[in-house]
């Protein structure tokens, strides 16, 4: 018998870059990227907080040369670059409040990281982290998380450039998507809920978007004439963004993430530095799951890894294929692979060197703070360079 021989509906969400946890996110990224610019090995520990006319700082950070980088001046640029320009709406980059109250890293948690020895660096904090990868979509991500991100991008391209000036920044979108067998048949529902000014909050308006909605999920070959399309549903979305609500740091984790397709573990990703196994641990989970996939070992793969502080290995593994993995394929004999080091080494100084995360190079964290941190080949840890390896391990 099939194991997926039945019909369910799974819903993924996705925000803009303007929604007031993004806002946070963004900052705390462009101000992570400034400090490992300045010092390759800073420990950055930064949040953000956002409301009406005010954006806080506060967190920990060692930095060298952090006197010279103005987080003020981090903080408006984010903002004017995803397009909070108008002083009326409170919370504009011209007008918005600024404090900070970041400080140095405590010096306990900062003798279980550093070593004398940098390939015995310890990881940042104890916890769990998830790699998750599916056959699905190109990207091995989740259809409905692929294509809530593409939906809001789509509009935040269209509202940049000038074609629908009466667009704001801050918009939700969230696809409800019907599996037959195991597989994405058809797009049950759409929801879009976008900021517009006062003039773009019209009937015709929002059929507009509805339309563009439509036109532009067609192309994935999963719209039907079933297909529902709910644009703006309580009626109007004029007040918004960090005037409409407040926006924290890392209240965003599953749109972060896999949309909930995948677990999560305890920690979120903006702000901190790769010595923080929250993120860097999740990224190098990610990579090895999207290769196990990617060479066919099996159709879904979910990694679980954890760590103690001050540790440099993992204290354990956990995979699930969920019945998808290839014949001869088991998760003990994944999890074997993963726990040997020869393919992929999960010590917290060597994943952020395979994956060069405390240089950056064609890339920012900044760019991960906005539209998911995986799925996209900008990328370091969503490259498939590890298939001949693992072809050769399992041969």
């Amino acid at each position: 018998m099939n194991k997926y021989s039945h019909s369910h509906v799974f819903t993924s969400e996705s925000v803009s870059e303007g929604h007031p946890d993004k806002v946070a996110d963004q900052i705390s990224d462009a101000i992570l990227d400034a400090c490992i610019k300045a010092d390759p090995a800073a420990h950055v520990a930064c949040e953000t907080m956002v409301g009406p006319d005010i954006v806080v700082n506060m967190g920990e950070i060692t930095c060298k040369g952090f006197q010279g980088i103005d987080t003020e001046a981090i903080a408006r640029r984010v903002v004017k670059k995803i397009g909070y320009d108008a002083p009326d709406e409170h919370f504009s980059w011209t007008n918005f409040r600024y404090s900070s109250f970041i400080h140095g890293q405590s010096p306990d948690i900062n003798r279980g990281v550093s070593r004398a020895v940098l390939e015995r660096q310890g990881a940042g904090d104890q916890g769990m982290m998830f790699g998750y990868a599916t056959n699905e979509t190109e990207s091995f991500m989740p259809v409905s998380t692929v294509y809530s991100h593409a939906l809001l991008r789509m509009f935040a391209k269209l509202r940049h450039d000038g074609t629908l000036p009466w667009l704001r920044p801050d918009a939700k979108s969230q696809l409800s998507v019907v599996y037959e067998n195991g597989r994405p048949s058809r797009i049950d529902t759409v929801v879009l809920s976008h900021q517009t000014t006062k003039e773009g909050a019209k009937k015709a308006r929002y059929d507009e978007l509805k339309e563009l909605s439509r036109e532009f999920l067609s192309k994935t070959g999963l719209i039907t004439p079933k297909t529902r399309f709910l644009v703006n549903p309580t009626g109007k979305f004029v007040v918004g963004g960090p005037c409409g609500d407040s926006g924290l740091t890392g209240r965003k984790i599953i749109v972060d993430t896999y949309g909930g397709m995948a677990a999560h573990g305890g920690g979120a990703f903006s702000g901190k530095d790769p010595s923080k196994v929250d993120r860097s641990a999740a990224y190098y989970a990610r990579y090895a799951a999207k290769n196990i996939v990617a060479a066919g070992l099996a159709g879904r793969c979910q990694i679980q890894v954890a760590y103690a502080i001050g540790i440099d290995k993992p204290v354990s593994f956990c995979v699930k294929t969920f019945h998808t993995a290839r014949e001869g394929i088991t998760d003990a004999g994944l999890e074997k692979m993963l726990s040997g080091g020869s393919v992929f080494d999960f010590r917290p100084y060597a994943l952020t060197k395979d994956l060069g995360l405390a240089k950056p190079k064609g890339w920012c964290y900044e760019d991960t703070a906005a539209y998911g941190h995986f799925g996209r080949d900008i990328f370091p840890w969503e490259k498939t360079n590890r298939i001949a390896q693992l072809k050769k391990h399992f041969s």
